[in-house]
């Protein structure tokens, strides 16, 4: 059993422009989380021959934002921050564990933990009025968890963090099919542009949303990630 620590309350001193960019550093890709060595079983598929041009990566990561886990977690995120504002660690306790067992590959899992961890880790340095909640958070921490609390601590609003995280996903992704397809770099930025409907979509889903009401449906992400690890080469990590 955790044991419950109360955190000290998190400051509210970040004005209106620093939360922006705070967003963006958030988001960026040089956040070193270790993002951009994971591939989330896309690179099972593009091995298989299902992924193998730009309209087909197009449908996959509509599908996934649509339908995947990362629609949850980014649900989980947005609760996350109210949670945390209202220094209600029971609840964010909950969510992290339930973000946990949703992952039904131990793939899927070590990454969402060692993205969270290194989070965990940067935050603490940046910020270190956040120890005593890191210190009471579950180990493992889920990545969501992690970005839920720290743009909280940033005065990040719910509707853009939510935006962000999505965004952030799908461009991993995407420099992940850039390689592994190929396809060129203007090629992804067109998917990018492609995927912004389905982006803000997702985004409204989310900030209305709640996790015990949505719907997840990622079979074809799981079965694709338990094949990843047996790949003759390998170029990612999931």
């Amino acid at each position: 059993m955790v044991p419950i620590v109360t955190p000290t309350a998190i400051p509210m001193l970040i004005p209106e422009t620093q939360a922006l960019q705070r967003l963006l550093q958030l988001v960026s890709p040089i956040l070193p989380v270790g993002a951009y060595s994971y591939s989330e079983g896309l690179e099972t598929l593009v091995q298989q021959g299902q992924l193998t041009t730009p309209h087909a990566v197009v449908q996959w990561l509509e599908q996934e934002l649509q339908w995947g886990l990362v629609r949850l977690d980014a649900v989980a995120m947005k609760e996350v921050g109210y949670a945390i504002a209202q220094s209600d660690q029971t609840t964010v306790l909950a969510l992290n564990r339930y973000l946990s067992a949703l992952r039904d590959t131990e793939e899927s899992r070590q990454q969402s933990w060692a993205m969270g961890r290194a989070l965990n880790r940067m935050a603490t340095q940046l910020e270190p009025d956040l120890q005593p909640w890191i210190d009471a958070l579950d180990t493992p921490c889920n990545f969501a968890v992690s970005c839920g609390l720290l743009a909280t601590h940033w005065q990040i609003e719910s509707q853009t963090m939510v935006l962000g995280y999505l965004q952030s996903w799908a461009t991993n992704l995407i420099a992940a099919a850039i390689k592994l397809v190929p396809l060129g770099q203007t090629v992804g930025q067109k998917i990018l542009l492609e995927l912004t409907p389905v982006l803000d979509a997702t985004a409204g889903y989310c900030l209305t949303a709640d996790l015990d009401t949505t719907p997840l449906s990622s079979w074809g992400s799981s079965l694709a990630s338990m094949q990843h690890e047996t790949l003759y080469s390998r170029l990612f990590r999931s």
